[in-house]
């Protein structure tokens, strides 16, 4: 992934809908609801990236397990433990 830093991150006001009693118990904790938003989205990104790749890599993994499986570790005989 590449990012671009400019200094300060560009950031953009957006509405977000929740349900009453949970915004009432976040703002009752003090809770910077901004922030705790953009953790939760950056954790369901980074969470279906992980998923995405798996799922485009999955041949290979398979082919790698396989290849390990029939023929042992590769360098095996050189490992120290």
């Amino acid at each position: 992934m590449v990012r671009v830093h400019s200094g300060t991150p560009s950031r953009r006001p957006t509405n977000v809908t929740l349900p009453a009693q949970l915004l009432e118990e976040a703002k009752s904790l003090d809770l910077n609801i901004s922030q705790a938003c953009e953790q939760g989205l950056k954790s369901a990104i980074a969470s279906i990236r992980a998923q995405q790749w798996l799922a485009d890599n999955r041949a290979s993994l398979e082919a790698s397990r396989q290849y390990v499986e029939e023929n042992g570790l590769p360098l095996a005989d050189y490992r120290n433990f």
